[in-house]
């Protein structure tokens, strides 16, 4: 099973490869994972610098629609080139190009399969630059609840909080949390309507959500597993920020989860 695996902004693919260490040792050989730094040099993200040195990319600086359509064509290139992959795996940044290359493939060409079987998000969610663009709507209060828990990813992974308080510096302020009891409601998921989501635009191949309730970027996430088959979708919360926990339970259970999605790809 062969995954290719997209980072987070301002790191980078050894970064990646190094931050899911723990999990990959924990699956057997036959899984393999291409590791690819983006294609833009970029500024570390916020605190990674304390960690690991340069060089750092990322898939786009800006949100804007051009930018993210040229990461597609890029991402389009890579896969041609380089494939074909069973599946992809991603964190953050690289969460946003896969989730939004699938909806746009989804809306542009939904009767040609994807180029991969199956997905894996850590710590994801879509752009919702480019749901405005698929014509979804995106109310204040979802881009209110974008803008907040983006600026509070900034401060909380930022140096100075790694400094000051290490993993207790992640907070979520939106009750993302998945130990709660009570199912979101579909028709208010911090702001998106699924009920009145297109059907054509559901990722239809199978899908893992990997988030911590502590994420400030935690609704993203949740936003980002409504868009998938519920029949053919899993969703885990790892209990921490944004970040791949290391201890051997969180690793064990992801491990677990990339072994369900390669097993869902082959049926599918």
């Amino acid at each position: 099973m062969r995954f290719l695996c997209l980072h987070g902004k301002g790191t980078s693919a050894s970064i990646f490869k190094s931050q899911t260490t723990s999990f990959r040792a924990k699956l057997n050989p036959s899984f393999t994972f291409d590791f690819v730094d983006g294609f833009l040099a970029s500024p570390p993200a916020a605190g990674i610098d304390l960690f690991y040195p340069p060089p750092y990319y990322s898939f786009w600086n800006t949100f804007a629609i051009p930018d993210i359509r040229r990461a597609h064509a890029w991402l389009r290139d890579l896969l041609a080139r380089d494939g074909p992959y069973d599946g992809v795996m991603c964190f953050s940044q690289g969460c946003s190009l896969i989730a939004s290359f699938c909806l746009y493939h989804q809306a542009e060409t939904p009767d040609e399969p994807l180029p991969f079987k199956t997905a894996v998000f850590i710590c994801g969610g879509a752009p919702m630059q480019a749901l405005e663009d698929l014509g979804i709507e995106v109310s204040p209060q979802a881009r209110d609840v974008d803008s907040k828990s983006s600026k509070a990813l900034a401060e909380q992974a930022s140096t100075d909080a790694i400094l000051k308080s290490g993993i207790d510096r992640w907070q979520n302020a939106h009750g993302a949390r998945s130990d709660s009891g009570v199912p979101l409601d579909p028709s208010n998921v911090f702001g998106l309507d699924f009920t009145k989501m297109p059907a054509h635009l559901r990722i239809k191949i199978p899908t893992v959500h990997i988030y911590g309730n502590k994420d400030p970027r935690c609704p993203a996430s949740l936003q980002l597993s409504h868009f998938s088959d519920p029949r053919l979708s899993k969703a885990y919360d790892h209990g921490g920020g944004h970040e791949v926990p290391r201890t051997s339970e969180v690793s064990e259970r992801i491990a677990q989860l990339v072994e369900w999605s390669a097993v869902a790809a082959r049926v599918g």
